[in-house]
């Protein structure tokens, strides 16, 4: 196993070996009201706790089984919010990328901390070479299609660009047809890596 490795975000230090941490909030952001609310509640239960908190909320979710389904309020509107919540609440913020065009406005923007890789883009190149460039924290999802073990792949893809600053998160693997079954080993076969597991 790789020595742990620490990722920093802001005052908040993501390490194997440390306590636990919450990343927390609403699947897509439904409106910057919403997004306010919800990170302001989850702030005050997190300090109730004493536990360090980054909240999570996507502008798009583009992998919506239906057409039809809700995805968010797109970039433009999330860029507000986010710089709203940051001013506020003074709380870190993680949010999902699917483009190499989401990499470079989130960089530019400098009101995300880390960005997210979803789970069934988790082994896109360019994608993942672009969230590495911008020098940002980034959790990548494991695909659901993948072992543990073929992660350490997209770690190498990852740190090719110099960044270390990488978690990985369990997404569960998929069991036949329409079982998704997490694996409590690969958390620990994640570890191998010598990054966070989440």
């Amino acid at each position: 196993m790789k020595n742990p490795c620490e990722v920093s975000v802001g005052s908040i230090s993501f390490s194997n070996d440390k306590s636990l941490k919450l990343i927390a909030g609403p699947c897509a952001m439904e409106s910057q009201d919403h997004a306010m609310d919800v990170a302001g509640k989850l702030q005050e239960i997190c300090a109730k706790l004493s536990l360090e908190f980054i909240f999570k909320t996507s502008f798009d979710k583009a992998n919506r089984t239906s057409a039809d389904g809700p995805r968010g309020v797109g970039l433009d509107e999330a860029l507000l919010a986010f710089s709203n919540i940051r001013e506020k609440l003074r709380i870190p913020i993680l949010t999902d990328v699917h483009s190499e065009d989401h990499c470079f406005a989130l960089k530019k923007s400098g009101v995300v901390d880390v960005l997210q890789i979803p789970a069934f883009l988790c082994r896109q190149t360019d994608l993942i070479l672009a969230a590495s460039r911008t020098n940002k924290a980034v959790n990548i999802k494991k695909g659901q299609f993948l072992s543990p073990a073929e992660m350490l792949q997209v770690c190498e893809k990852f740190t090719s660009t110099g960044n270390k600053n990488l978690t990985l998160c369990e997404r569960g693997t998929t069991f036949g047809y329409n079982d998704l079954v997490c694996d409590m080993r690969s958390l620990e076969i994640l570890k191998k890596s010598g990054f966070p597991t989440i």
